[in-house]
């Protein structure tokens, strides 16, 4: 037989198992406040407060990360624009320094696009 249908079987025998001995066995006390509750009915009242802490626990941890989703949204924004209001900052006080550079650059695309408007001109007569 394959290991994809023994190991669904198997699982859920052994939780089977596990449930059966949780109810009929006589190990289960449930202790509220100082009254020992033994027996199906300790185990009900158990199994009722536990499910009912892991129920507001998931709702708090869903509240909690539906929180810190919008928090981080936020700041990443915040971080987006902080980031582009740097780099026009910066490019503000760099842009004299790269007057130097800019002035050949400036020269060199007029040239280019003298010569293209040039070659358009006898391309068209």
């Amino acid at each position: 037989m394959n290991i994809k249908k023994i190991l669904p079987v198997a699982i859920i025998a052994v939780l089977a198992i596990a449930a059966w001995h949780s109810i009929a066995g006589q190990e289960m006390h449930v202790n509220i406040d100082g009254d020992e509750i033994d027996g199906p009915l300790g185990f009900l009242l158990g199994t009722l407060f536990a499910g009912g802490g892991l129920l507001i626990a998931a709702l708090a941890v869903t509240c909690a990360a539906v929180f810190v989703g919008f928090l981080f949204a936020g700041l990443g924004i915040l971080m987006v624009v902080g980031l582009t209001l740097m780099a026009l900052v910066l490019l503000a006080c760099i842009s004299p320094f790269l007057l130097p550079l800019l002035i050949p650059l400036g020269l060199f695309w007029f040239f280019s696009a003298r010569s293209r408007k040039q070659r358009g001109k006898q391309y068209a007569v």
